[in-house]
């Protein structure tokens, strides 16, 4: 025999995540100090489109960008596949609300991606250089 509880423990429970963004400032291959807010995000967009998906076992399977089976594939496939790509990776944060404004520029085998990314902590304009 099971015993019933006859008082009423349902509660309503809420709660706002406060997003943080504190994280240590990245200075090429040395750590020097703290960064906050929109520019702690310009480090996230940097590492996540600078770090391959599934290559490192220390990341999510979510963290990252997929760009390393674009090469040698057509330039009319990249430019779509690259939009895909880069807003799939960085909507993973949730500190990212969108990303949007994508313009592409080409020369000799490489494709310059520029495109705005909107966060809780403003908005932020980034670049990556893709070679096919």
């Amino acid at each position: 025999m099971i015993p019933e509880r006859t008082d009423d423990l349902k509660q309503d429970f809420s709660f706002n995540a406060i997003p943080t963004s504190r994280t240590y400032r990245l200075d090429g291959d040395r750590i020097s100090g703290f960064v906050d807010g929109r520019e702690a995000m310009e480090q996230v967009v940097y590492k996540i489109l600078g770090t391959e998906r599934y290559d490192y076992i220390i990341y999510s399977w979510n963290y990252g960008v997929e760009l390393a089976e674009l090469i040698g594939k057509p330039m009319s496939y990249i430019a779509p596949e690259l939009k895909r790509r880069i807003t799939e990776a960085l909507m993973q944060d949730q500190r990212i609300l969108s990303v949007d404004a994508f313009s592409f520029e080409t020369k000799r085998n490489t494709m310059l991606v520029a495109f705005t990314v909107y966060t809780v902590f403003g908005e932020i304009k980034a670049k990556k250089e893709v070679s096919y």
